[in-house]
């Protein structure tokens, strides 16, 4: 019997009979394993996100990553991952120094084209539109009993960009980092049904068909560039000296996404940079970034309202984004003669490509002929540069 409890004990079935909202936690997990095998919402990160709340939460692993302390704070990694386990370890080493983000991004440059944003500079600027979500939820968050940091943290969640709701969330409210990357990256793969759901309130037929390449024909453009190969080498290093001075804290995100650009641009010269960020550098950042950052969505801290406050005003600040753009594109229209496709104002998140992809298949169900993919990419890469720098502006006023 002495060796049958010896047995017992060593298991998880006491700690979890003592704990039942463990079992909660563990079907949470379950169910976003589920999504990201089976629906492949967003499977490289959901993955290891819902991995990571998995073995978070058996009992014993000790792989639960331990809220941030003054005496932690002030341990060393070896000190930490002998008191507190390998998970806590690479928690205050890669998330809590705020490493990963910048990683990532640096890896999002390296495989993102600008040319589409430089042919049609003018629709960048519904990416800047569409943060409109970022800032009314923030003052909705603090109407609502959030601090003014916690409220900027979860605003972030509009701009539809995961490295930089998780980065935010590490600079201004870290006890809400879990709940925050699970609404942005669970909305981020949500854009195939959330896009069509706010277009189909707000977009009327006829505008849905508007094509942009009739309207090029009726108004074409006055300026040209004569060489987009060298414009595409030089924009990168004048936009990072422009973010640089005029919004610093933006750098380590918008630095590091216009490096990763600008050694694709180069060419072959650069090749082997290029190959690293976006595959090896990426594809390690992710893992650790998703394993991790589920550590930190044990029961005790994910089940309470603020949770769920938090799951709500994610999709709030989310609808409000791809509203913000499209009412742009809508005011724009009132007073020019060149007509702009409101799906375009649409795409002015940082989910790319995959909400140029929904736009566009939004517009060819009403226009086999309206191919909008390479000016939808023009407001959504303008997207992703707007989101990061908010979120610096955000940084920047409450650090």
């Amino acid at each position: 019997m002495e060796v049958l409890n010896k047995l017992y004990e060593m298991t998880a079935f006491g700690a979890i009979g003592e704990d039942p909202s463990t079992l909660v936690m563990l079907a949470l997990a379950l169910f976003l394993l589920y999504l990201g095998i089976v629906k492949r919402f967003e499977p490289l990160l959901l993955v290891p996100i819902a991995f990571g709340v998995l073995l978070a939460n058996f009992p014993g692993g000790n792989m639960a990553v331990t809220p941030s302390t003054e005496i932690i704070e002030h341990m060393t990694i070896l000190e930490i991952a002998k008191e507190h386990g390998i998970m806590n370890m690479l928690y205050y080493m890669l998330i809590k120094t705020g490493l990963l983000p910048p990683l990532i991004f640096m890896g999002v440059g390296a495989m993102t084209d600008f040319g589409p944003m430089l042919r049609n500079l003018k629709l960048a600027f519904f990416g800047a539109a569409a943060q409109i979500g970022i800032f009314t939820v923030l003052i909705s968050a603090v109407a609502l009993g959030f601090s003014l940091k916690e409220a900027a943290a979860l605003g972030i969640i509009g701009g539809a960009d995961g490295p930089t709701a998780i980065y935010t969330a590490i600079k201004l409210a870290p006890n809400l980092l879990g709940p925050i990357a699970i609404a942005a990256y669970s909305y981020m793969a949500l854009v195939p049904v959330i896009i069509p759901l706010v277009v189909k309130f707000t977009v009327s037929e006829k505008e849905l068909k508007i094509n942009m390449k009739e309207q090029d024909k009726l108004y074409p453009s006055k300026v040209k560039i004569k060489d987009l190969n060298r414009t595409k080498i030089i924009f990168p290093i004048v936009l990072c000296a422009i973010v640089s001075i005029l919004v610093p804290s933006s750098v380590p995100l918008v630095g590091m996404l216009l490096f990763g650009n600008l050694i694709k641009e180069i060419g072959s010269d650069t090749n082997r940079l290029m190959v690293a960020a976006s595959e090896t550098i990426m594809n390690v950042a992710t893992i650790f970034l998703g394993l991790t950052v589920g550590a930190t969505m044990t029961a005790a801290t994910f089940l309470d309202q603020t949770t769920l406050l938090i799951i709500l005003g994610g999709f709030i600040a989310f609808a409000i984004s791809i509203f913000g753009g499209i009412m742009a594109v809508k005011m724009h229209n009132i007073f020019s003669n060149k007509k702009i496709n409101p799906l375009i104002g649409a795409t002015g998140l940082s989910a790319v490509p995959m909400a140029s992809r929904v736009a566009n298949d939004i517009a060819l169900k009403y226009d086999d002929k309206n191919h909008l993919l390479q000016y939808a990419m023009s407001s959504n890469i303008s997207g992703v540069i707007g989101s990061a720098v908010a979120a610096g502006v955000l940084i920047s006023f409450l650090s």
